[in-house]
């Protein structure tokens, strides 16, 4: 499955979902239910992959986390805002630095 297929599948149950459940609910919450929807249809997911920062020869196990991981391609931070703010787009793109993944 290539990655617009993976990402069309994750947004489709993250969709059905928000739909069951509704607003207002934990992002752990949430979390579980996508976990559980992605790895019944038999995909490979990790749930709270640590992501370590390596800074010259140290690495540093600095508590970052990725929410899930995809078949080792698309990773998910999940949040129940309102909105998105410019501190929401770093944490992405600081996810997808320090793992080597790509947009």
């Amino acid at each position: 499955m290539n990655e617009n297929e993976l990402s069309n599948l994750i947004i489709g149950k993250a969709i059905e979902i928000h739909k069951a459940l509704g607003p207002g609910l934990l992002e752990s919450a949430y979390k579980e239910c996508l976990y559980f929807e992605l790895k019944s249809e038999g995909l490979k997911v990790e749930k709270e992959k640590p992501l370590p920062i390596v800074y010259k020869d140290i690495k540093l196990d600095h508590g970052y986390r990725i929410d899930l991981l995809v078949e080792d391609k698309v990773v998910i931070k999940l949040k129940t805002v309102d909105a998105f703010t410019d501190v929401h787009f770093a944490q992405v793109l600081t996810y997808l630095k320090f793992g080597h993944y790509k947009l």
